[in-house]
């Protein structure tokens, strides 16, 4: 452990001076504010339509979605996943609370619900991606390996590090999407109530687990989820950067896998066996708001273990090769 700290605060501080990791601050600093924009006007307009009366507008969506049943355009697969928003959305009117209620941290838990799958995991990959074949690139591994330190140590060293990143990345997401949009829509919010523990069950929504909680604690678990998600896609990413070693490479082959992973995930449900790819199983806030899954089986703990083998997976590959490699030349 002596030797392992000078290596762990020798990659931290190579990550932090890496233009990247500025860059990657800098997306989400022009991005937020784009998003927040969008929201603003759509809240402004639905406002506009109903009068400020938010009972009227999710009233609305239920008659929009019970309507649109009865269309034979309609896949039968999206009736189901219609029907289960109504039952949702009912539930919500019932108990007098406004779902979507505008504030910087409905805005943030939105904003994770819709970036956990690709934008926060590419943050990530943005740097997992080169750090190693960054460094075989420049030469610079050849000098660290060279050092009286075993090669599992130096590899142990850019995972921890790159385990720090991953939590700085999603902090500060949820940092600066809250700042931001809470300037817009007020910081307001910790405390009203988000109802989780939908369970799907075919075309019904099971109702007997549901509970409401404070928002500020369905934010942590979306933040905890989003965290597994995008350490996973690092450690994916970290093991084709010791696999390959162009960083360009590693990079194409991680985004190409996300992408094609966000395509399947809407083309699955005839292919049971793609629930134990890692790209399908990204989306793990969906369980806590009640989403149906895009295949049949699928299920929290389910996406849990699947993502944890790929990962573990991922880490022995990565030592293996990384161990046994001749690197040096």
């Amino acid at each position: 452990m002596i030797n392992l700290l000078p290596l762990v605060k020798n990659e931290t501080i190579k990550i932090i001076k890496k233009k990247r990791f500025y860059v990657v601050l800098l997306i989400l600093v022009v991005l937020v504010p784009m998003f927040t924009y969008a929201q603003m006007r759509s809240a402004e307009r639905t406002r506009e339509k109903f009068h400020g009366d938010w009972r009227l507008e999710v009233q609305q969506q239920i008659t929009d979605n019970e309507n649109s049943l009865s269309s034979d355009r309609v896949p039968d697969e999206w009736k189901k996943f219609r029907k289960i928003f109504i039952q949702q959305l009912q539930y919500y009117l019932d108990h007098d609370v406004n779902p979507n209620e505008p504030n910087g941290v409905t805005f943030t838990r939105e904003f994770l619900d819709n970036s956990i799958s690709l934008f926060i995991p590419l943050l990530v990959m943005a740097i997992a991606s080169d750090i190693v074949s960054g460094e075989r690139t420049s030469g610079t591994i050849k000098m660290l390996l060279t050092r009286p330190v075993k090669r599992w140590k130096v590899l142990l060293s850019k995972l921890i590090a790159l385990v720090m990143y991953n939590s700085l990345i999603v902090v500060a997401t949820v940092i600066i999407t809250y700042l931001i949009s809470g300037a817009v829509f007020g910081y307001k919010g910790f405390t009203i109530p988000v109802f989780t523990g939908f369970l799907i069950r075919g075309s019904e929504v099971d109702m007997t687990a549901v509970h409401a909680v404070p928002q500020w604690e369905y934010l942590l678990m979306q933040a905890g989820l989003a965290w597994f998600v995008s350490l996973v896609v690092g450690v994916l990413a970290f093991m084709v950067s010791v696999l390959v070693r162009s960083t360009a490479a590693s990079i194409v082959v991680m985004m190409a896998a996300l992408i094609a992973g966000s395509i399947l995930t809407n083309m699955a449900s005839a292919w049971n066996s793609a629930k134990y790819l890692f790209m399908v199983n990204l989306q793990l806030t969906n369980y806590l708001s009640g989403t149906p899954a895009p295949i049949e089986g699928m299920s929290l703990t389910f996406s849990l273990i699947v993502l944890t083998v790929w990962g573990a997976a991922a880490i022995a590959i990565s030592f293996l090769v990384f161990t046994k490699r001749d690197i040096l030349n």
